[in-house]
C-alpha cells in the first residue's frame, strides 16, 4: 500500500463532478495539502465551497489549464501525487474533435511530462469504459477488446497508452480507472451536454412525459460519484501499477428501468414516452468489478435508488439556492425571508 499521509495531492479537474468529490474525501485523510488545478470551464467554485473551508485545501491560483504546460509544470513542483481527471467529455469530443485532441491528448501528455519532471510519486489517470465500445460479453473484464468508435474513446485509449509508455520509459507509478456511467450530486443539469438522468428530471419538472429513445432496453452500469471518488483514493493508496481497472457496480440497468425509478422517486404519475432511436454511441455496457476489488480494495456501495434519491434532493436544493439568489439580485426577498424595510425617502435603483 502507498502511504498518502503527509502528502501534497493535486487534483487536476478538481472542481468538476468527480474531482470535487475526490477533494471532499481527501479532506478526511491525513494529507498535508490538496491542490485543485482547474480552469473552471465546467467545474464550479460552488462544488468546492465545503472543501475550501479546510485550510489544507486551495485552488492553484496562477492558472488551471492543462494545455498551458509551463503553468502546469509550476503547479507540479508543489505536489507529491496527482489525480488527473481534466478532459472534454463524450459529446464535446464528438462535436469538436480537434479540441478533443488538444485537451484530452496533448493536455494529458503535458500532465505526464510534468509528473515525470517533478518526480511525482503516484498518478491516478481517469480513463473511461468508452474504450470498450459496445460489450462483446458481460460483465466486461479489463482485457475486453478495444471496440471504441468515438473521438472521446480514442482520446482515452491514447491517454492509457501514454501512461504505459511513461511508466516503462521513466518509471512513473500510475493506475488507470475506467469509469462506467457516473452520476450523482453536482452533475451538470444546465449546460448543453447533460446526462440522461438530468434530461428525465427536466421533463418531470416541466410536467412533461419523460422521454426515452428506442425501447429503453439499452443497459448500462450506473455508479454513484461518491463511490467513484473513493475508487480514486483506493488507487492512490494502492501499489498496483501499469494496470487499468473498471469502476462500476457490475449491475446493468436499462434506460427503461432508470426512467421508471426516477418517476417513482419524484412521485410523478407521468407515463414514459418512447421515441424513435436517435444517436446512441453505446447500447450495452456492464463492467466486471473483480480486478478493482482484488487489486485496489474497491467495491461500490451505493444502490442505484439510494444514489438517485440523493441526486434528486441535491438538484432541488441547488435550484432553490439559484432561485433565492436570483430574487436577491433582483432586489426581492428570498422565500421565507422578511422583506427589507426601506426608509421612506430612500432611493431605489
Amino acid at each position: 500500500m502507498s502511504d498518502i499521509r503527509g502528502k501534497r495531492i493535486m487534483v487536476v479537474g478538481g472542481a468538476g463532478l468527480i474531482g470535487s468529490h475526490i477533494v471532499d474525501q481527501l479532506t478526511d485523510e491525513d494529507v498535508a495539502e490538496v491542490i485543485i488545478y482547474d480552469n473552471f470551464t465546467r467545474g464550479t467554485h460552488g462544488n468546492l465551497a465545503a472543501a475550501l473551508k479546510d485550510p489544507r485545501v486551495r485552488v492553484f491560483d496562477v492558472g488551471g489549464d492543462i494545455t498551458q504546460a509551463d503553468i502546469l509544470a509550476s503547479a507540479m513542483k508543489e505536489t507529491d501525487m496527482v489525480v488527473h481527471l481534466a478532459a472534454l467529455w463524450l459529446l464535446q469530443c464528438h462535436e469538436f474533435p480537434r479540441a478533443a485532441f488538444d485537451v484530452n491528448i496533448r493536455g494529458t501528455f503535458n500532465v505526464l511530462e510534468a509528473c515525470r519532471d517533478a518526480q511525482i510519486e503516484r498518478l491516478v489517470y481517469s480513463s473511461s469504459a468508452s474504450v470498450y465500445g459496445n460489450a462483446q460479453f458481460t460483465p466486461m473484464t479489463e482485457d475486453h477488446p478495444y471496440g471504441n468508435e468515438t473521438f472521446y474513446g480514442a482520446t482515452k485509449i491514447a491517454g492509457e497508452h501514454m501512461c504505459r509508455a511513461f511508466h516503462h520509459r521513466y518509471g512513473l507509478s500510475y493506475a488507470g480507472l475506467r469509469y462506467m456511467n457516473v452520476y450523482g450530486p453536482r452533475q451538470d443539469y444546465k449546460g448543453a451536454y447533460i446526462a440522461v438522468i438530468m434530461k428525465i428530471l427536466d421533463c418531470i419538472d416541466r410536467g412533461e412525459r419523460p422521454v426515452v429513445y428506442g425501447d429503453g432496453s439499452q443497459s448500462y452500469d450506473f455508479v454513484y460519484v461518491g463511490d467513484v471518488a473513493r475508487a480514486n483514493i483506493c488507487a492512490l493508496k494502492s501499489d498496483a501499477t501499469d494496470s487499468f481497472y473498471n469502476v462500476g457496480t457490475g449491475i446493468g440497468t436499462s434506460i427503461k428501468e432508470l426512467a421508471e425509478t426516477l418517476v417513482e422517486l419524484t412521485g410523478s404519475d407521468l407515463p414514459i414516452e418512447y421515441r424513435t432511436q436517435e444517436q446512441s454511441f453505446v447500447t450495452h455496457r456492464i463492467g466486471s468489478t473483480q480486478a478493482a476489488a482484488g487489486d485496489l480494495g474497491f467495491i461500490a456501495r451505493t444502490p442505484l435508488a439510494e444514489g438517485l434519491k440523493k441526486v434528486i434532493e441535491w438538484r432541488k436544493a441547488d435550484q432553490d439556492r439559484a432561485n433565492a439568489s436570483a430574487l436577491v439580485s433582483a432586489g426581492q426577498p428570498a422565500q421565507n425571508e422578511p422583506p427589507i424595510k426601506r426608509e421612506e425617502n430612500s432611493a431605489s435603483a
